[in-house]
């Protein structure tokens, strides 16, 4: 009852900033609740395949997805993270522990950047009109692929950087961002979720005490987007991968 409670709480932050959360969920699996970290990135990742479904259609109730994009980009991440979950199989916990909490430092810091300081990103968005034809696959193919293989290898569900891209190269408003985010983790989270499954490290019990935390919380979570502040938005997005971080980094993973 403790893991599905924590599940909850985290599923209603989760479900509000429009992310899957694999990275936070992984950090408290690991340390507070100590399962092994490979069964938590590969049990993680398999929760928010629900999670997803859960946050995606109540943020698509709330006219918070653009779906083409979210399709697009959601095929191309799925690649990107069954290769990844491939890769993590052959990597010690020790150096998971360390790769996953930098990674989620770094998300953390660029999704910083991004919300609150924007015109420090323009470098990286030269039009910040939404590109078309050929641009546009290009585009979706690199923040999917991207997206896809930070999620597979380190299990963080990649969600910060799909909103990184979906912010700055499709110029899509915060709320827009945070329900189509929800959309693209589908994908990802299934094939990812699916590579740990073949290497054995996806725990069905674990699973459904996750789930029933998570996808209860998410759903509700999603109601809160469009209704609260835009400051409250920004500031949970980067808090959450901090707290991940800081979880991994200063807790006992097994």
């Amino acid at each position: 009852m403790l893991i599905i409670l924590a599940m909850f709480i985290m599923g209603l932050m989760l479900g509000f900033i429009g992310a899957g959360g694999a990275g936070i969920v992984i950090a408290v699996l690991s340390v507070v609740f100590g399962i092994p970290l490979h069964t938590a990135l590969g049990t993680s990742l398999g929760a928010m395949v629900f999670t997803a479904f859960s946050g995606a259609y109540s943020h698509y109730r709330e006219n918070n997805v653009v779906v083409k994009c979210g399709v697009v980009v959601g095929i191309f991440g799925a690649v990107g993270s069954f290769g990844g979950a491939k890769l993590a199989g052959l990597l010690p916990s020790g150096d998971l522990k360390w790769l996953t909490a930098g990674m989620l430092f770094v998300s953390a810091s660029l999704l910083a950047i991004r919300v609150y300081f924007p015109e420090k990103m323009y470098f990286f968005a030269k039009e910040l009109s939404v590109p078309t034809g050929k641009q546009y696959w290009v585009a979706a193919g690199g923040v999917g692929l991207v997206s896809g293989i930070m999620s597979g290898t380190f299990g963080i569900g990649g969600m910060p950087f799909i909103v990184i891209g979906l912010l700055t190269v499709f110029n899509m408003p915060v709320y827009q961002a945070a329900g189509t985010t929800m959309l693209i983790s589908l994908p990802i989270a299934l094939f990812g979720g699916i590579g740990y499954l073949i290497n054995g490290y996806l725990d069905f019990s674990l699973l459904a005490k996750v789930v029933a935390g998570l996808m209860t919380g998410t759903y509700i979570g999603a109601k809160f987007t469009r209704r609260l502040s835009p400051v409250i938005l920004k500031t949970t997005m980067v808090a959450i991968p901090v707290i991940g971080g800081l979880l991994l980094l200063f807790g006992t993973v097994h």
